[in-house]
């Protein structure tokens, strides 16, 4: 061997084993995996849009684009190699259409994708939401109806299908929605809310939809996004809104996003987290501490629920953006936010603002599960705060109300929780656009709870039809399912009957049920479909007067007209004396019961039937 060949295989192996031990950037091209939004639309009135694209090695790269109206402000690396955020500004004049984003390197393009800017839906920004015209029917899809059998267990999801199981994937799923989309209309339910229907890839008990694992992507065993468009659209057909259930404080354990996070940051403690001391009144507190208030922002709900950090600014713009996207692609007329208190509440401030800015009429409700009053209230937009939180919510789930009307028919102090809640109005900005309920996917049933009692389980739904605020049913509540907390969610969410092929109870259609169901069912069929012709109801005044002798009687009035409402839970006839209401019965001589259609021509004694409650239209 000469010595140029000795050397050649000396300089040979010193590259070989600097390779070894110091890698050469650029050997393996960087790739592209993901950009979202995955499409976006022309005409927003907020021109900032931030594309998050993640793929191996992008940030080594120097993204160009190219198309009128779209500028790219800046592009920006973070911690992880693997992603690039980039900032475009969309003039006001820029038309819809596609356009390549090119990643460079060396000035030489290394991959590229194609971007969309869609035409928006004619009036998108002057959508109405749902409101106090609206009676809403809550519905957790897995447990509803399986309209395709064929997505119940997908070869790429984690959990299959165990019906069984109550807190296994029972199959329900989009396609069961719309196949009984005029059974909810033909009972009155003008706009539909949704539990969580966005993937959640977990190994288990993942059915109910709260750990989020593609923000962008429908549960392959609930349908596709072009299932939920459809639903969306047929709904719409039939007169019903969409309400979308929505998470901003955590995410599953599966969200591929833990298997390569953005910034260390991204999520809260992780991954030596601790759990949420669940105290929600340290964000409110105006003597409260910074650390407790960390504990119970920061803390995860349970270890297979990582906690967001909405104080990073590109997660913040992240969920800003999403719910705008779903709101624009699904056409939704409102959002009900999950664990409204545990984000950062400047963030959700923040997340509020702009969505009603795109969406003036829009609707959102939080879930703020406190009995008091004043806590809830304290979310509402237009609140005063003593610590000078301003919040931009429009509405929140009422639950002060919702306890009340357990205890009202569980506690020996008969009506007085109802009429004391109603009294503390004053602490709302707007309470007549409140979400007033019996019971949701997260408490018991209210037949269990108020141990069966048909005539109060009856009472209840007429003071939710004819009181200020915007009902919801949840699924079986008109058939009268049962569900007790002490046997877990899974038995609380059971399949409504007639889902499932096979069922040999179907609640679509009667077969099966009791009488007692039955009535039930008819009853409160005739009483929301009353309710949706009643701009009474939606848009008038109320006046109530303390419950006495175990009834409660109030009105809804305006200009036009009048409702005289008597909540009666005696076990034998009454005869009311209506000397008390005298200033509300001014004018009127006869009135029409609304349930029984009959007539009752002496306003001044009133007879009441035993364990039955009334509604009268004066006349």
């Amino acid at each position: 061997m000469t010595t140029k060949q000795i050397s050649l295989k000396r300089i040979a192996f010193l590259s070989i084993l600097l390779i070894s031990l110091f890698p050469v950037h650029g050997t393996n091209k960087p790739i592209l995996n993901r950009v979202e939004p995955p499409f976006w639309w022309a005409g927003f009135k907020n021109p900032s849009l931030q594309l998050m694209v993640y793929g191996e090695r992008i940030s080594e790269t120097k993204p160009e684009l190219s198309y009128e109206g779209v500028q790219l402000v800046s592009s920006s690396s973070v911690e992880n190699p693997n992603y690039l955020f980039l900032d475009l500004n969309l003039s006001s004049t820029v038309k819809p259409g596609k356009f390549e984003i090119l990643f460079k390197q060396n000035g030489k393009t290394i991959v590229s994708t194609t971007y969309e800017l869609k035409a928006r839906e004619n009036g998108s920004s002057k959508r109405i939401g749902f409101n106090s015209s609206d009676v809403m029917y809550l519905i957790m899809p897995d447990r509803f109806a399986n309209g395709d059998s064929t997505n119940d267990s997908k070869a790429d999801e984690l959990e299959k299908a165990n019906r069984k199981d109550p807190n296994g994937r029972h199959g329900g799923d989009l396609k069961g929605i719309q196949d009984h989309l005029d059974y909810i209309r033909d009972n009155g339910y003008t706009a539909l809310w949704v539990n969580p229907v966005l993937e959640n890839n977990m190994a288990h008990v993942s059915y109910h939809g709260y750990s989020t694992t593609d923000f962008y992507k429908v549960d392959s065993r609930f349908g596709t996004n072009a299932d939920y468009q459809q639903l969306s659209a047929e709904a719409k057909k039939r007169g019903i809104k969409m309400v979308m259930d929505m998470i901003f404080n955590h995410i599953g354990l599966s969200h591929w996003w833990m298997k390569d996070m953005p910034m260390k940051d991204w999520i809260n403690g992780y991954p030596n987290y601790s759990i949420t001391n669940h105290k929600k009144a340290t964000v409110q507190d105006p003597y409260g501490s910074v650390i407790d208030a960390k504990e119970f922002t920061d803390g995860w709900f349970v270890p297979s629920m990582p906690d967001l950090n909405q104080r990073n600014p590109y997660l913040a713009n992240y969920l800003i953006q999403n719910s705008i996207w779903w709101i624009e692609y699904v056409g939704l007329d409102g959002i009900r936010m999950d664990t409204y208190p545990y984000p950062d509440k400047q963030m959700m401030s923040n997340w509020t603002k702009k969505v009603m800015e795109e969406y003036p009429n829009f609707n959102i409700v939080g879930e703020e599960w406190n009995i008091n009053p004043a806590a809830v209230a304290f979310w509402q937009r237009g609140k005063i705060n003593p610590n000078g939180y301003t919040s931009y919510l429009p509405s929140l789930m009422d639950f002060p109300m919702q306890n009340a009307l357990v205890k009202s028919m569980t506690e020996d102090s008969g009506f007085n929780p109802l009429y004391e809640t109603l009294s503390l109005d004053y602490l709302y900005p707007k309470a007549d656009i409140l979400v007033i309920f019996a019971e949701n996917h997260d408490t018991e049933r209210y037949f269990s709870a108020i141990n069966g009692d048909i005539p109060k389980s009856k009472a209840a739904m007429i003071f939710l039809m004819t009181t200020r605020g915007i009902p919801q049913v949840y699924y079986g509540e008109e058939i009268l399912m049962k569900g007790y907390k002490r046997d877990g969610d899974g038995l609380l969410r059971k399949d409504f009957p007639g889902g499932w092929q096979g069922d040999q109870i179907n609640g679509f259609n009667g077969t099966g049920l009791t009488s007692d169901q039955l009535d039930f069912q008819q009853f409160l069929k005739k009483l929301v479909n009353w309710r949706k012709m009643k701009n009474l109801i939606h848009n008038g005044l109320l006046k109530h007067y303390y419950p006495k002798d175990n009834m409660y009687v109030y009105f809804r009035y305006n200009d036009q007209e009048s409702v005289m409402v008597i909540l009666n839970m005696n076990s034998e006839d009454k005869t009311l004396n209506t000397v008390r209401f005298a200033e509300s019965l001014q004018g009127f001589t006869s009135a029409k019961e609304v349930m029984s259609g009959k007539t009752v021509n002496d306003l001044n004694n009133i007879v009441i039937p035993a364990k039955t409650s009334m509604i009268l239209e004066l006349k």
